[in-house]
């Protein structure tokens, strides 16, 4: 038997009011952390934004006149836009990123210091380097490991190239040791004199007397059919190559720490940071005085720019990779493609670097930080689950390190 009072129905009016309430308050928290899911079918906002983004990729890529592969990687919240990611494209003077990652990780093991002098004589200067090729008489010089790594990374001068792939161990060991900070998107075969002497399609032998300053001339009077089979043989070739994927992998490694020591790391990216090369590609659109560090890379129909860019008002940092290939554009051209895609990504990762990852509640489980500008950038550390519409939205929050922008309300950011 069941008997109602006036205070049993107070009691049922009481919790009905209560469950309202409760799920009242579940919506309010969903929508703030970035809506409710969509339905079967349904697309998020942050789907339908990344398909315009990558829509506006693929149409600035037809400016460049050739294959052309992008990889953007949010360094702190880990959201990523591909265009032909896992697509290998010929790297150019940008392998001489992983050549330095080698040449510093033996400094840090103590196998190399960066005040060795090694001595160069006018045999070992290379096509790409005029500046050497005027400082070098026949008597040789000496320069440090250090100034190397400013020619090569600076104003990617081949003959410093050459000489620290030897004193990396050749390149096997840098390729050894990509795997090693599990890159396998990128290989390392070939000095430079080889793979300019493939894409000529001539012996490297035969540029070895060469002075630096003739091979242009020496390569406008190859037969043009010669020229382009040896250009085709250069794009169809494995070797030196990488993924736009893999390449901003490897920069995400080093800028966590986790392929150099602190002080290699920062020195690397130092020496980037001035890169003279390539004013026209990631940087050429991109507001005056916008932080960026990068390496170049050209050779025939290639053209080449990767690094990471520093987004303003604290929302973090892009690594970035464009790479082109196979273009029959003039170099102008392929560049303004670069920038005008570098400038895309820049625009999008600025004002939308965590929505797409909020807006999708498939990524929403992972461990993430909270910021609020009430308590002055402070960190909050807690943990809490949500659950509205039968589970459809579970967000668990907990202590963590992330650095990146604050808003004026509690936001949560992917972990990376």
């Amino acid at each position: 038997m069941h008997i109602t009072t006036p205070h049993t129905h107070s009691m049922a009016s009481f919790l009905k009011r209560l469950r309202l309430a409760l799920v009242a308050s579940l919506f309010i928290i969903a929508v703030w952390m970035g809506g409710l899911p969509a339905r079967a079918g349904q697309r998020t906002t942050g789907e339908v934004e990344s398909s315009r983004l990558k829509s506006e990729i693929e149409r600035l890529a037809e400016l460049a006149g050739g294959r052309v592969g992008v990889g953007a990687l949010h360094l702190e919240t880990g959201r990523v836009v591909y265009l032909h990611g896992d697509e290998r494209f010929p790297m150019a003077s940008t392998y001489k990123i992983p050549i330095a990652v080698q040449v510093l990780t033996r400094v840090d093991r103590e196998e190399l210091t960066l005040d060795r002098l090694v001595t160069l004589r006018r045999r070992d200067l290379r096509p790409g380097s005029g500046l050497l090729a005027r400082w070098l008489d026949e008597s040789g010089g000496a320069l440090s490991v250090h100034t190397l790594l400013e020619l090569m990374l600076v104003i990617s001068d081949n003959t410093a190239t050459d000489v620290l792939l030897r004193l990396a161990g050749g390149p096997s060991a840098v390729t050894k040791r990509l795997r090693e900070l599990g890159i396998e998107g990128i290989r390392v075969d070939r000095p430079t004199l080889e793979i300019i002497a493939d894409w000529a399609g001539v012996k490297a032998s035969s540029l070895l007397e060469m002075p630096p300053t003739a091979f242009g001339r020496f390569y406008e009077s190859l037969p043009e059919e010669k020229r382009r089979a040896a250009a085709a043989a250069f794009n169809a070739d494995p070797r030196d190559t990488a993924t736009p994927a893999a390449m901003v992998r490897l920069l995400q490694k080093v800028w966590r720490g986790r392929a150099l020591s602190r002080e290699r790391t920062e020195l690397l990216f130092d020496i980037m940071r001035r890169c003279q090369t390539g004013a026209r590609r990631i940087k050429g659109f991109l507001p005056p005085g916008t932080e960026v560090a990068h390496k170049t890379g050209t050779i025939g129909g290639t053209t080449n720019d990767v690094g990471i860019i520093t987004l303003p008002h604290g929302a973090g940092h892009l690594a970035l990779a464009v790479f082109v290939k196979e273009s029959t554009e003039e170099i102008a051209k392929r560049e303004q493609a670069i920038a005008h895609i570098a400038r895309a990504l820049y625009d999008d990762f600025l004002f939308h670097s965590g929505d797409s990852e909020r807006a999708s509640s498939a990524r929403m489980n992972r461990p993430i930080s909270v910021h609020s500008d009430e308590e002055d950038g402070g960190r909050v550390s807690r943990r809490c689950a949500w659950r509205v519409g039968g589970g459809s939205l579970e967000i668990s929050i907990f202590p963590g390190s992330y650095e990146g922008p604050t808003r004026s309300h509690a936001r949560a950011y992917g972990e990376w």
